[in-house]
């Protein structure tokens, strides 16, 4: 994982240096800061390259890369399949050797066509003075990107904003495609040309989000300033790289109530819903789900057993976890694949809840007869009070039950439980000095929420258990695993239950194929730079490109049964893997949000709506 950064001048001289200290970017990259300038003073451009690297895999490569020819490379990604990178190698120097043997712009896209992993990347190809940029299909990877009037900074391209000076130019740069700028004729006209080349399915259906092709040009355009004259579509395409989603409804299916059944929710009749046929699917998918997880938690930097005693061993794995079913799983997997000595950390974040006298007993009461099946009801049903902890949160009661799962399943294994504690004071002072910065250009209630969560579960920085009692302990994992993505392939939202009861299937499955289009902008750029901002690296293991694909590839059916009450109907595939890798109730855990869980969306304004701006974020961003 890496911070990147280019500028782009299209003065005949450069008065000033075009980099100024971003400190954003170097928190992203602490294991090595490089700076470089390029200059073509026939064509009267230059761009200057700034890259921070973390170091994960191979030997340490200092970024930006250069070649003989000119050639410059920043790569924020990891290679994880499609282009054979061995266990040694580093996939950042592996990739620059592909893109520098291109002879044109169609064997530049199938390079990227064929890249499974997370990515965002810039490469100045010195030859046709082109500056390629762009997100993978995702967007798992945070690039924005700004333009400007002033020809001393026309076009700045970054991971993360530099400071809140400016932040209000910054867009995401959208993951619907690559991009080119010619450098040569922006330099003539004086302004930015672009060429967009989109991704499209190997049938040739265009699948950039939730518009056709010369509708998502328009809001491209439409979303830059006017000294972007130009965006033109190029001749040639990337290929998508995952199977399209399978959107057949049998029709025993679509003839069935949407009508959702009253039916007893428990460990034991999830277990009588899983028929031969479901234990075909189940296997595949535990497979290459193990695989994806696999590949995300080895071939990282660690220290010979004979070198770390077990009491001095570090985890090199985290897990954001609530206890809930992704976060479970995501542990169970994990634990096939980290070496049995090396302790994992499941980081667990509750936020301070209010006292009893700032929150009416009514709401309390009615929120308990809304949520008949949470484990926060079922501790506390009995009181009309808080508890005596204020950091009891549902996740926090969950999380605690899924570390007495794991340890089941794995006594040997040394589970650190993280609780993260955040009071309200704390949460103020991080927003303002970091979060939203790196929450921006989003700017919700939800992204509020989500993002202060996730800043501070991913910082790692709490207390654990140890010799029976609670000490300081910050995790040192480089690598986060989140569980992002399987809500949207697998009906996990409340608003998928919605819409399935008012269209049905159908309506079902044109609601779980915009999620997919709609993840990038909504939440992977904006969590990327959050957990980024720790120096470690977000990795989304239910977005891996094979399991995107496997789950695609089968029937609605196989999926989700939205007819079942949750807690059973939602991720109904998930829960019956759950089951078949040897875990309990957290099986049949409703599901719940994470702003929810933490408690963080109770904390300060609680009659506000998710889709609001949110008013923190803004009032940061002008002070």
């Amino acid at each position: 994982m890496c911070g990147i950064c280019c500028t782009v001048s299209l003065c005949a001289h450069v008065d000033k240096p075009l980099y100024n200290d971003n400190k954003n970017l170097s928190r992203r990259g602490p294991n090595s800061s490089q700076q470089l300038l390029r200059s073509d003073s026939t064509h009267n451009y230059h761009c200057f390259f700034s890259g921070h690297v973390l170091h994960l895999r191979g030997d340490l490569t200092p970024q930006p890369l250069q070649d003989e020819n000119g050639n410059v490379f920043l790569w924020n990604g990891e290679v994880f399949g499609g282009i054979e990178v061995s266990s040694i190698a580093n996939d950042t120097y592996t990739m620059f050797q592909h893109l520098t043997s291109c002879d044109n712009e169609h064997d530049l896209l199938s390079i990227f066509s064929k890249v499974q992993g997370p990515w965002a990347f810039i490469f100045y190809q010195k030859k046709n003075h082109s500056l390629w940029f762009g997100r993978d299909f995702f967007g798992r990877r945070s690039l924005l990107w700004k333009f400007s009037d002033n020809l001393e900074e026309i076009l700045s391209l970054t991971s993360v904003a530099e400071s809140l000076t400016d932040i209000v130019h910054w867009q995401e740069v959208p993951a619907s495609g690559i991009f080119r700028c010619d450098l040569h004729t922006c330099a003539l006209i004086k302004s930015i040309s672009l060429t967009w080349y989109p991704w499209m399915s190997a049938s040739g259906s265009q699948l950039t989000g939730e518009t056709r092709l010369d509708e998502e040009q328009k809001w491209i355009l439409n979303t830059l300033p006017k000294c972007v004259t130009q965006l033109n579509i190029g001749d040639d395409r990337l290929l998508v790289p995952v199977s399209p989603l399978n959107e057949k409804v049998p029709e025993t299916l679509s003839e069935k109530s949407c009508k959702t059944s009253s039916k007893k929710v428990g460990l034991e009749e999830l277990k009588l819903l899983i028929s031969e046929e479901h234990r075909k699917n189940i296997q595949s998918f535990v497979n290459v789900l193990s695989e994806a997880v696999q590949k995300r938690v080895l071939n990282l930097p660690r220290l010979h057993a004979s070198l770390s005693p077990a009491l001095e061993r570090k985890a090199n794995v985290a897990i954001l976890f609530s206890g809930g079913i992704d976060s479970m799983i995501l542990a169970a997997l994990a634990d096939r694949h980290v070496p049995p000595e090396e302790p994992i950390d499941l980081l667990n974040v509750a936020f301070m809840m209010r006292a009893p006298n700032q929150q009416k007993a009514s709401l309390k009461k009615s929120s308990r007869k809304k949520n008949p099946n949470s484990a926060f009801t079922e501790s506390h049903a009995n009181s009309d009070t808080l508890p005596t902890d204020p950091f009891n949160v549902p996740d926090r009661i969950t999380g605690r039950s899924g570390l007495e799962e794991l340890k089941a399943l794995n006594p040997t294994r040394i589970w650190n439980f993280v609780e993260i504690n955040v009071n309200l004071e704390e949460l103020k002072q991080m927003r303002q000095q970091y979060i939203s910065q790196l929450v921006y250009p989003l700017n919700t209630v939800l992204d509020d929420s989500i993002g202060c969560a996730v800043w501070f579960a991913s910082r790692g920085k709490g207390m654990l258990q140890s010799d029976g009692e609670m000490k300081p302990y910050t995790s040192t994992s480089k690598v986060v695993l989140t569980g992002i993505g399987a809500d949207e392939q697998l009906g996990g939202y409340s608003r998928h239950r919605v819409r399935f009861n008012t269209l049905g299937y159908k309506g079902l499955l044109e609601e779980l194929s915009m999620e997919l289009g709609r993840i990038s902008s909504r939440n992977l750029g904006r969590d990327d730079r959050v957990i980024g901002d720790h120096g470690k690296e977000a990795r989304f293991p239910f977005l891996d490109e094979n399991v995107v694909s496997f789950l695609n590839s089968l029937p609605i059916s196989d999926k989700v049964d939205l007819t079942l009450p949750r807690g059973l109907g939602e991720k109904l595939l998930l829960r019956m893997t759950a089951v078949s890798l040897g875990l309990g109730n957290s099986s049949v855990l409703p599901k719940r949000a994470m702003q929810f869980g933490s408690r963080i969306a109770k904390m300060e304004n609680c009659n506000e709506k998710a889709s609001d701006k949110c008013n923190r974020l803004q009032l940061d961003i002008n002070d």
